[in-house]
């Protein structure tokens, strides 16, 4: 209690430095370890009578190169729409940033009344992705960012497999899985894994689905923004990755018909953005099997929240996820064994 309160007396000094405090209200905390509070001010711009503190560990020997203020400037630089920074204090670990409301793709879609709405919803977020993924990797923008040395390889993607294991079969469900078994989800996963980091790479935003893009009203009649957030974390991977997190979200669920029209969708946008993708049969293909790696990481981390910090909230999610992997890897006789495995421990 002594430290919340700590905390709460530091963000109002930091805020009052500029601005003038109406209230103060503490948000409800994502998956991270962040915590944010949403601050009214008397600011006579509409624009700043309500702002957002992002509140993390101190950043002084960091400064600007703290992964979140480096890759939201370049983001930013590169024209994708990101949360615009206003004030920053390395030594306390606040972070002051335009309030975008509470209103996420996620939230959106709950008022869907037709296919055809859902489907802007996401082409609009698809635009964005384009947009990150052909105009913010190596050698566009002024930085070199940590991020561009770092890529989804083999041995981060069977990490990450590995992980889900531990966390979801072993520890969450308790399961004793044989040596034989364990070994058809060795091999299996390699399989895909070695397969996935042969491609091309782009800088991914690595956490890429509805609750990650806040939607916005646009100013003076434009069109609302899609504004991505949690983007710290981002490195170099196949375009896939962030689609497959995108269009096989554990969050929501698209039928594979929407999911279809809206690979091809992006297909077109990032030809038309100066990175063509030529072999669309192949690309198919990938964005299954990035999507089975991709919703297995998932479950794994579900499953860690709770065997790391006592939080089963997100544990509702996996039963979806799950169905994500079986329903697609039904598509790929070569994976039967692993599909086996998998369901088995999961169901029985």
């Amino acid at each position: 209690m002594e430290a919340k309160l700590l905390e709460e007396q530091g963000m109002q000094s930091f805020i009052e430095r500029s601005r003038e405090i109406q209230s103060i209200e503490k948000m409800p905390g994502d998956a991270s370890t962040r915590r944010y509070y949403r601050v009214r001010t008397h600011s006579q711009n509409e624009n700043l009578k309500s702002l957002v503190v992002m509140v993390m560990e101190p950043f002084e020997a960091l400064g600007a190169s703290v992964p979140f203020l480096a890759v939201q400037k370049h983001l930013f630089e590169c024209g994708v729409d990101v949360p615009r920074i206003l004030e920053v204090d390395e030594k306390k670990g606040f972070i002051m940033l335009e309030d975008l409301g509470d209103v996420t793709l996620l939230r959106c879609l709950q008022d869907v009344a037709t296919p055809e709405i859902e489907c802007r919803y996401f082409e609009r977020a698809i635009d964005a992705l384009v947009d990150m993924h052909a105009k913010t990797g190596p050698g566009k923008g002024t930085a070199h960012l940590p991020g561009f040395d770092l890529r989804f390889d083999l041995e981060k993607l069977m990490w990450e497999v590995n992980f889900t294991i531990e966390h979801f079969y072993q520890k969450h469900l308790q399961r004793k899985i044989s040596d034989h078994d364990h070994k058809i989800m060795t091999e299996g996963f390699t399989r895909i894994c070695d397969e996935l980091q042969k491609e091309p790479t782009v800088f991914t935003h690595r956490d890429y689905h509805s609750r990650n893009l806040m939607v916005t009203d646009g100013i003076a009649g434009e069109p609302p923004r899609f504004v991505m957030i949690d983007f710290q974390d981002a490195r170099m991977g196949p375009c896939q990755y962030d689609l497959a997190s995108l269009l096989r979200d554990s969050y929501y669920q698209l039928g594979e018909k929407q999911i279809q029209e809206l690979t091809r969708y992006y297909v077109q946008r990032m030809n038309e953005q100066g990175a063509p993708i030529h072999d669309v049969a192949k690309f198919d293909r990938l964005f299954d099997l990035m999507s089975v790696q991709r919703n297995f990481k998932a479950i794994g981390s579900f499953a860690s929240f709770l065997n790391r910090r006592g939080n089963p909230g997100y544990l509702k999610f996996i039963g979806n996820t799950f169905e994500n992997i079986r329903r697609t890897l039904l598509k790929y006789p070569e994976f039967k064994n692993l599909r086996e495995v998998l369901y088995h421990y999961y169901y029985f």
